[in-house]
């Protein structure tokens, strides 16, 4: 049995703070992924038109529109898999095609998250 390395993504990153946006997006890179960031649900929305994306990471407590009506946009239009990334204990209202990480997450849990998104 070979252990293959997980698939590189195309991620949108979904996240209104600044400093985090810009680790996470770092961070994405490191570990081999093609990654973009945007601040807001709406300009989620304009830049998921833009290019293919095989999974969105989304900031559950966004400004106007939250993550959470986000994700349910692009599940029922788009079936793309989304992780909600927040500080959060567990989800408010549980979203089938979803995955939850927890701010401060490890290297380990955001690459096991990306997998199964995968």
């Amino acid at each position: 049995m070979t252990n293959a390395p997980p698939p590189k993504l195309r991620v949108l990153l979904v996240e209104d703070d600044a400093d985090t946006l810009a680790a996470t997006l770092k961070l994405l890179e490191a570990l081999g992924h093609w990654a973009t960031g945007v601040k807001s649900a709406e300009a989620a929305i304009s830049r998921f038109f833009e290019g293919a994306f095989d999974v969105v990471m989304v900031d559950i407590g966004l400004p106007a529109l939250s993550g959470h009506d986000l994700a349910e946009r692009l599940l029922r239009d788009y079936r793309v898999p989304v992780i909600f990334v927040t500080g959060q204990a567990q989800p408010a209202k549980p979203l089938p095609g979803t995955a939850w990480l927890r701010k401060p997450y490890t290297v380990e849990q955001l690459t096991e998250a990306l997998a199964l998104a995968a």
